[in-house]
């Protein structure tokens, strides 16, 4: 004899669906999943337990009259890299499960792990490695053994995690209780004994290329991994009370100070010794990093750099410009500040995006600046866009300059652009290879919600929540995909189980991508 229920999603969007008590909770669910043209999702009881899909109405204890709940989590997408041709993605879809495609040895390929792949709450990655937390705390790794994948070791410590940090080749996980596990590559990261004892109260975990910096409750910081990187801070331990934030370069950390002033270590090449400049990081309100560099933005609009002068730690020519900066962006080489005025000044290596001199004249009213390897893309009040920078690297837009209109949004890989436009179409430039061309996929771009780069792909997640390397998230949760096809850029395998996807991540490699 059937029974009836009522399922309603959190918007208040029910259907009543009859059903036989001998029926599949499984079936229960994705009727509800069609009648209410959502996707995958977790159905819950009115105490709010999860049903176990695999059981009879019966066997669940599910009633005629009851009232259940089809629970649609937001879909993430996190990707690996850096690289040509090495990134892949991951994409925690509605019901928790997990789809991941591209290069199959830097975790394209999760089949290893699929079952365990359940109720997935976030995915963390590094350059080679994805690892997942579950919704009891517990933790999923797959990809490269060699950038951490393997947490065998310490998989019986691995509960209760809130959050994962991951550097290059090594991760590190936050518990519940303040303390942090690590795993991975043991000189780069991945061996946190020796400062083990200090790791309580642990509140944020930040990581260069080959190392991490723990921020503690009462503000100060424990460092390890590689000392060449920031692993080491003994010489400024002292001085790391108080720690509001950090930024990193590849080789260096920077730390903000509750009384506004800047505390370095690491590589002092790549900004790990602000000794020269010392006296000026004062009232700093927050901190930008190139590959090698930083730039320290001041409450009065001020900007303070240091580190290698090739990557933009020497800004003396520029200096007198720069007052009333509002934000700053970086490339790998160079920086560029926003002003009060919306005019831009930019320094560092000239063929990074240092020089706009060029296009300087059309810098007015600038909203908003990306950056790829060595070019920046402005877009201007209007929805205009205004490029330069290596033309190689999306630095020289005209080709498509007369479609980018009414932008909204940019997001870039290593060498190329992608704007979403007002109407929800995508116009792309840079190098066809790394995503510039998204012609092979352009009639699917349509209602674009976001974009997600690897190194060498996009990903865009449409409306309909599924995902094609640029990924681009469309308005029905639809993902569309193109670039560089081991790197991400060929979903095929994965497309069928792409939808509901809701949100995606920047990759790990967006730090590190061009120094490896």
């Amino acid at each position: 004899m059937p029974i009836s229920v009522d399922v309603h999603l959190l918007s208040g969007k029910s259907a009543s669906l009859d059903v036989e008590a001998d029926a599949s909770v499984e079936s229960l669910k994705q009727r509800a999943q069609s009648a209410l043209a959502t996707g995958r999702g977790r159905l819950l009881n009115a105490s709010g337990q999860v049903l176990d899909g695999a059981k009879a109405i019966i066997e669940a204890k599910v009633k005629s009259g009851d009232r259940l709940t089809l629970h649609v989590k937001q879909v993430q997408i996190q990707a690996t890299g850096p690289g040509f041709r090495t990134a892949a993605f991951a994409a925690i879809l509605g019901d928790g499960s997990v789809v991941s495609w591209g290069n199959a040895d830097n975790g394209g390929d999760s089949t290893a792990v699929q079952e365990q792949l359940t109720n997935v709450q976030q995915i963390q990655a590094s350059v080679g490695a994805f690892a997942a937390i579950r919704g009891d705390g517990s933790v999923v790794t797959w990809g490269a053994s060699d950038y951490g994948c393997d947490c065998s070791a310490v998989q019986d410590q691995l509960t209760n995690v809130q959050q994962i940090q991951a550097s290059v080749r090594a991760f590190a996980a936050i518990l519940v209780d303040g303390s942090v596990v690590t795993w991975g590559s043991a000189t780069l990261g991945g061996d946190s004994r020796a400062v083990q004892h200090q790791l309580r109260d642990v509140q944020q975990i930040r990581a260069s290329i080959h190392a991490f910096a723990a921020i503690l409750g009462d503000g100060s910081v424990v460092t390890w991994g590689d000392a060449g990187f920031g692993g080491d801070s003994s010489e400024v331990q002292d001085q790391l009370r108080n720690v509001q934030q950090i930024q990193t370069s590849i080789h260096a950390f920077a730390a903000i100070l509750g009384d506004e002033s800047v505390v370095t270590w690491g590589d002092a090449g790549f900004g790990g010794d602000s000794g020269e400049v010392q006296d000026q990081l004062k009232n700093v309100q927050q901190i930008q990093a190139s590959i090698g560099a930083f730039a320290a933005l001041r409450s009065d609009g001020s900007v303070v750099t240091w580190g290698s002068a090739d990557y933009g730690g020497d800004s003396s020519a520029v200096q007198y410009q720069l007052r009333d900066v509002q934000q700053i962006q970086a490339s790998v080489r160079a920086f560029a500040a926003i002003l009060g005025d919306g005019s831009v000044v930019a320094w560092g290596r000239a063929n990074c995006g240092g020089d706009s001199s060029a296009v300087q004249d059309q810098l007015r009213d600038v909203q908003q600046i990306q950056a790829s390897d060595g070019a920046f893309a402005a877009i201007l009040g209007d929805g205009s866009v205004v490029t330069w920078g290596d033309a190689d690297d999306g630095g020289d837009s005209s080709v498509v300059q007369d479609q980018l209109r009414d932008v909204q949004q940019i997001q870039a890989s290593i060498h190329a652009f992608a704007a979403i436009l007002g109407d929800g179409s995508v116009v792309t430039w840079g190098d066809a290879r790394f995503g510039g061309d998204s012609s092979g996929v352009q009639d699917q771009l349509k209602n674009v919600q976001q974009i997600q780069a690897s190194d060498s792909a996009f990903a865009a997640l449409r409306s309909d929540g599924s995902v094609e390397a640029f990924a681009a998230i469309l308005g029905d949760g639809c993902v569309v995909i193109w670039g560089v096809a081991t790197s991400g850029g060929d979903s095929c395998v994965a497309q069928d189980q792409l939808r509901d996807v809701q949100q995606m991540f920047p990759s790990k490699s967006e730090q590190v991508r061009s120094d490896l």
